[in-house]
């Protein structure tokens, strides 16, 4: 027998996640704050997803993040699953209760916005139309998110139609659809345009769209962080947009797992971000 408290255990998901900066970020507020605990990468393939998250508890973890490729999957295994997280269809932070069930929430969103409002105070989502480029998982938490700040209108594009029509289904009339042919008129008149899709990114093709028609009051964001600063976000910048990279969002939607996990809100700030970066 042994007094000793058990040391509590989170950790994400994901196949493959050896890229994931979340162990760091984690890492890092543990230290910070100087709390016990433990927070690690674990690749899980989709046929084991089930049994590992019904293991986990059994073996002293208390939560757990979720990525691709497993974000919509775990809305079949989860037993509560938030509001939000049913309606985009995906969840990224699990909570495994004390009674045994597991919870599913979807914090993307809130991170999303939280990101923008530390980065761009000034801006105002209700001044115009969102453009969202992608209709994926990151795309259906990013259009939650601004129909809940009040964006009057939002406009998505995304290259094979049928997803974006799925949305505009799903989030009501809000949601305008245009074929990604049309992207350079779709954007003029915005107050906001998000790249949620993965053109862009390091490794992947460039985003080539026409940018003639921002204004310069149009915030431009994208979520992709690596690299830090796109080929969108120099382009809008250039043009004299405000512009927000994408490592914020990472960084915001951790805190509410974080909270619940180890039991302090930790703080987003530059050290938090350059503990990141340098990781």
């Amino acid at each position: 027998m042994t007094d000793h408290p058990r040391i509590p255990l989170a950790g994400v998901i994901g196949h493959p996640i050896a890229h994931s900066r979340s162990p760091a970020l984690h890492g890092y507020w543990l230290k910070r704050y100087g709390l016990a605990g433990h927070y690690i990468p674990m690749d899980v393939a989709p046929q084991d997803l089930a049994h590992v998250l019904r293991t986990l508890p059994q073996m002293g973890f208390v939560g757990a993040n979720v990525t691709i490729p497993h974000k919509e999957a775990i809305l079949k295994i989860a037993d509560i699953i938030t509001d939000r997280a049913a309606l985009i269809g995906a969840a990224n932070t699990l909570i495994f209760r004390k009674d045994g069930k597991i919870h599913a929430d979807n914090t993307d969103g809130s991170g999303f916005i939280s990101n923008l409002r530390q980065n761009a105070p000034f801006w105002d989502p209700t001044a115009g139309p969102a453009a969202v480029l992608g209709a994926g998982g990151a795309a259906r938490a990013v259009v939650a998110a601004l129909i809940e700040v009040g964006a009057p209108e939002i406009r998505i594009v995304n290259r094979t139609r049928p997803r974006a029509e799925a949305m505009r289904s799903d989030f009501g009339a809000k949601v305008v659809v245009w074929d990604w042919t049309h992207v350079g008129a779709m954007i003029e008149g915005c107050a906001t345009l998000v790249n949620t899709t993965s053109l862009g990114m390091t490794g992947k093709p460039d985003l080539v769209i026409d940018l003639d028609r921002i204004s310069q009051r149009c915030l431009v964001t994208d979520i992709v962080y690596a690299p830090l600063k796109t080929g969108l976000l120099t382009e809008a910048e250039a043009r004299g947009c405000t512009v927000v990279d994408g490592l914020g969002m990472l960084l915001h939607q951790a805190v509410p797992g974080f909270e619940r996990w180890f039991g302090k809100r930790p703080v987003v700030d530059e050290e938090t971000r350059l503990a990141v970066l340098n990781a």
